[in-house]
């Protein structure tokens, strides 16, 4: 319940009658992800159905908070380069 809240005051989604909804489209699935932690506590996430969705239409911007293995090389070999050091 405190992540639904949460994600409702983020402003994350609207809520929408479904008959709303325009011609030729249709809404995207949302499903709710448990993984529980090695502490016992259980951990949400909600996902969408991505292949439903159109960029543009459906979402404007993506969000990953990893990186790929070939850019943090390129980074090490330009800091390495300039004799910088990474943190």
């Amino acid at each position: 319940r405190a992540e639904i809240a949460n994600q409702t005051s983020n402003g994350s989604w609207e809520v929408i009658d479904r008959t709303s909804v325009p011609a030729g489209r249709s809404l995207v699935r949302l499903i709710w992800v448990y993984k529980r932690k090695r502490s016992g506590s259980l951990k949400a996430r909600l996902w969408v159905q991505g292949c439903a969705q159109i960029p543009g239409v459906d979402f404007e911007q993506t969000f990953c908070a990893s990186m790929q293995a070939t850019s943090l090389r390129t980074l090490a070999a330009l800091a390495a380069k300039r004799s910088l050091s990474m943190r």
